[in-house]
């Protein structure tokens, strides 16, 4: 259905379109983010929405080995339904993580490592043991539809990719806001005293409610600035939430917010507690617990070799160079640890007595608080620990925690409160960005912005389409420069702060600028109506 805007509304849509002094440089550099960002936005937006309705989606895609009936009898043991997972898998693999789901209606879920680093999961009914069946932990979908989200399956060079993309977007919505935000004051402050007022509310009203009764390019233009206006806010916190995960800068700010205590706190190892798993008959060392014992470990890349060397130098080490817990064999960990050293013991030669079991590590779990929906990625080694991955909708309910294998004793156990505020900050906009933190609505939120997003971008292909410059005439199209543009200092200063808070986005920003002068210098005087 159409709508017809009243005159006052289309007078202050045409005087919103005259162009003021710096519109062009801020619509040359829209145009150019928006070139750039297009295809990867529709890509995160797609994969991002499917993502956040995992729960949901999941059952429906693996019914058969996610989902079982719920009966009467108790569940098995953990240890029992773990020995039935075992059987069903060749010799010689290796158990490296357990889920724990006390929703009697999931199956019980154990990861076994193959030979050449193929990760396969076993389900396994909880009442009867019965194997329902596996899955490639890499090629599930939702693991595909996450690495498209985060690296395109590209590994390094699609992370790179996607890590920019989220720059430039941040660069789409603030000139996207600025190309409407000093049109609608110069619309206010048009008419005289006594009806700016009426003539600023229609203008914003014309901005935003797409113009119904237009068509063509004036058409997908007011659809495109409508959905952008709506969507600014939300946007610009949906994409800073989501870049403290990426695999440049993101890897690069955890591991500078541990190093500052704005991760996990300087002294989360200490306390006086030993960080390590004492074999029985061997003697324990406490781990010293500071960064500096860390660092002086930092150039061995290899942590067997080096496991070797302590153990015949006869002293200990907090953790093995090099393996944090984004290292680990877990599906979520919490951001503020991810850096963390994952802590290990002296390798001693004598024979270890018996060994904490995965029902007691789950009992111990029901005394700490934590009964369902964390993993458990077990001990690689003779000298490992249990390490406990709690990663809730709630942030005030993550959990970290290490358990000695032998003992079961704490080591460390790592809550929110032990978080900088860097860290809680992020736990917060992770689970928002997630669609976790407040159920239903927050993924429907959540799809709105993702969706919003890939419609500004389609948009903005049609609106690009529709005034593309014809083959005779060549170029991209982009709006032309500015003859007296003004100094707009504060643009220059924003992308400044930009190209160094983030230096790969700091780069392009350059190679663009260059290639704006020498390759693209001269373009078609568009019209920006």
């Amino acid at each position: 259905m159409s709508a017809t805007l009243p005159a006052s509304a289309t007078r202050a849509a045409r005087t919103a379109g005259a162009v003021h002094p710096g519109y062009r440089t801020l619509w040359r550099w829209h145009f150019y983010a928006g070139l750039f960002v297009m295809p990867f936005l529709i890509v995160l937006a797609i994969t991002g929405t499917i993502y956040c309705f995992q729960p949901q989606i999941e059952p429906l895609l693996y019914p058969h080995r996610l989902v079982v009936a719920p009966a009467a009898t108790p569940r098995l043991p953990a240890d029992a339904l773990l020995a039935r997972a075992r059987d069903a898998m060749p010799p010689g693999v290796r158990l490296v993580r357990a889920h724990v789901e006390a929703n009697p209606a999931r199956s019980a879920e154990f990861v076994f490592a193959r030979d050449g680093g193929v990760k396969e999961s076993v389900y396994v009914n909880p009442y009867s043991g019965e194997v329902l069946g596996t899955l490639d932990v890499e090629r599930r979908f939702m693991q595909v539809d996450r690495m498209l989200h985060r690296k395109l399956l590209l590994g390094k060079t699609g992370e790179l990719l996607m890590e920019l993309a989220a720059c430039w977007t941040l660069v789409m919505i603030v000139t996207g806001v600025a190309l409407w935000w000093p049109r609608q004051a110069r619309a206010r402050g048009s008419s005289g005293d006594a009806s700016a007022l009426a003539t600023g509310l229609a203008a914003i009203r014309a901005a935003l409610w797409p113009r119904f009764g237009a068509t063509g390019r004036p058409f997908w233009k007011s659809v495109h600035s409508t959905i952008g206006i709506w969507l600014a806010v939300g946007a610009l916190l949906f994409v800073v939430s989501g870049l403290p995960w990426t695999g440049s800068w993101g890897k690069q700010f955890k591991a500078l917010a541990t190093r500052a205590s704005l991760g996990a706190p300087r002294g989360a190892w200490g306390g006086g507690l030993p960080l390590h798993s004492t074999l029985p008959g061997g003697q324990a060392h406490a781990a010293s617990g500071t960064r500096a014992d860390h660092a002086d470990h930092a150039d061995h890349a290899d942590h067997a070799d080096h496991a070797g060397q302590a153990e015949h130098a006869g002293h200990d080490m907090a953790s093995m160079p090099g393996m944090v817990m984004d290292d680990l064999p877990l599906p979520n960990v919490p951001w503020a640890v991810g850096a963390v050293p994952v802590p290990q013991s002296p390798a001693a030669r004598t024979q270890p007595g018996s060994r904490w079991t995965l029902d007691q590590v789950i009992a111990q779990m029901r005394t700490l608080g934590v009964q369902s929906g964390y993993d458990v990625a077990l001990p690689a080694t003779a000298t490992g620990v249990y390490v406990v991955s709690y990663f809730p909708a709630d942030p005030k309910e993550e959990r970290t925690i290490y358990i000695d294998q032998y003992s079961g004793k704490v080591l460390k156990d790592i809550r929110y409160g032990d978080y900088g505020a860097v860290s809680q900050a992020i736990a917060y906009g992770t689970s928002l960005h997630m669609g976790r933190y407040f159920g239903l609505a927050n993924q429907l939120i959540c799809e709105a912005i993702s969706l919003g997003l890939a419609a500004l971008a389609t948009t903005g292909f049609v609106m690009w389409w529709l005034r593309r410059p014809s083959r005779r005439a060549g170029g991209l199209g982009a709006p032309a420069r500015e003859r007296a543009a003004p100094p707009m200092r504060a643009w220059k200063a924003g992308l400044a702060v930009l190209g160094v808070i983030f230096p790969l986005m700091g780069a392009t920003i350059v190679a663009v600028w260059v290639l704006d002068r020498i390759a693209f210098g001269h373009t078609n005087n568009l019209s920006p109506s």
